[in-house]
């Protein structure tokens, strides 16, 4: 079955038309966004012809990377209130669909206790987390108690090589997400002499290691290789220390909470650079973190997704929606938020069961049209044939550059 778009995302596009990993560092906070979406009304009390379905999502909705957390919780609540429009049938009783939020603040022992928390309160599903630091140790929590999980934005390969088989993901791997800007640092923006600094996490060094290993096979020269931590907020002594092996492009494995404020001593030490980095960093904060320091095409990033073609137009839709419901702009993971909830309730729809022993089958047979484009999983739960979305910052704004497959 496949499910409909929304219809206030379907009139967004028609006026559109007529005229989309780790502990946080709370020094470098961005503030969380201030217009939260309206309460849902009270789940109504299930009769005989209605089923509850309890889907549990985990963010960071607390610390330094609240922002993304917070933008991942919106996505889920539209998502929601969307499937209830529709008064889905599982089973042949209408679904009431119920959205248990838990915040890991991005801690891994915060992580899995929260996901115990959702196991004990017997959810049907889980979206999240967002860091891969949470992810996977959480993962296992799940796959032990059976209930299909999938993260729209944890991108380190471990989580889908654990042999788990209720885990999926709806984005690009950091093979891919590092490999593809590995390579680009090279063959496309020619640089020779490159720098690369991590921030330790599962995230962070797993994406840093794969940009070097391309960078290192398309020919470029690692001048040096430097380790900071997501708490930090004073990087000159790495910074200096790199400056002096001139590189023409820095590479920064982290968030954009330690990003921005990386960027902001790179220029108060002249460091004429390319500053790459993958998806974390890739967000619209990251303007608001840098300020001027971001300078004029001087970042270049990747988003472990992308949409081409007839996708465009329907999610460019979905995020005026999106602002004009929540006050605030998407931030990047929403989009893959929404999907992954109503991959979910496909899948039951598909199984006429919320019960996950009997749907998480029908997760893994996922063939579905959604706003981030067409997504299927391979035998360990990536996504098949995932695309890159390629980034510059111009006039403080996020600006494409492509789509990469």
């Amino acid at each position: 079955m496949q499910l409909k778009w929304t219809a206030v995302a379907l009139a967004a596009f028609a006026l559109a038309a007529c005229g989309q990993k780790e502990e946080p560092a709370a020094p470098a906070a961005a503030p969380a966004p201030t217009a939260a979406a309206p309460a849902a009304a009270p789940a109504p009390a299930p009769t005989g012809d209605t089923i509850e379905v309890k889907i549990g999502h985990v963010a960071p909705t607390s610390g330094a990377i609240a922002h993304l957390g917070k933008d991942n919780e919106l996505g889920a609540q539209m998502a929601i209130e969307d499937l209830n429009s529709k008064n889905l049938k599982i089973g042949g009783k209408t679904a009431h669909f119920v959205l248990q939020a838990e915040d890991d603040a991005g801690d891994p022992k915060q992580g899995t206790a929260v996901a115990q928390k959702l196991v004990d309160s017997k959810v049907n599903g889980v979206v999240g987390h967002l860091n891969s630091g949470t992810t996977i140790p959480a993962s296992k929590i799940y796959s032990d108690a059976g209930i299909p999980q999938i993260s729209p934005s944890a991108t380190n390969p471990k989580y889908t090589r654990q042999g788990f088989k209720t885990a999926f993901r709806v984005v690009a791997d950091d093979t891919q997400l590092g490999g593809t800007l590995g390579k680009y640092a090279v063959e496309t923006l020619k640089g020779k002499n490159i720098a690369v600094i991590d921030d330790r996490t599962a995230y962070g060094q797993g994406v840093a290691e794969e940009f070097e290993k391309a960078a290192k096979a398309a020919g470029g020269t690692i001048v040096g290789h430097e380790f900071t931590t997501d708490k930090s907020t004073d990087f000159n002594a790495i910074l200096t220390k790199l400056k002096g092996q001139n590189p023409d492009i820095l590479f920064f494995g982290g968030m954009d909470a330690v990003g921005g404020p990386m960027l902001k001593q790179v220029k108060q030490l002249g460091m004429n650079v390319k500053f790459m980095g993958g998806d974390g960093l890739c967000t619209a904060e990251l303007a608001n973190l840098a300020g001027d320091a971001i300078g004029e095409d001087m970042v270049v990033c990747a988003e472990a997704g992308g949409v081409e073609g007839d996708f465009k137009a329907p999610l460019e839709a979905w995020k005026a929606a999106f602002k004009q419901k929540n006050g605030v702009e998407v931030q990047i993971y929403a989009p893959y938020v929404y999907d992954s909830v109503e991959i979910l309730a496909d899948s039951m729809v598909r199984a006429g069961s919320s019960d996950p022993a009997v749907y998480l089958p029908e997760v893994a047979k996922t063939n579905y049209k959604g706003l981030t484009g067409p997504i299927a999983f391979d035998e360990k739960g990536d996504i098949k044939n995932g695309a890159l979305t390629l980034y510059t910052y111009k006039g403080g704004q996020r600006t494409q550059l492509a789509v990469v497959r």
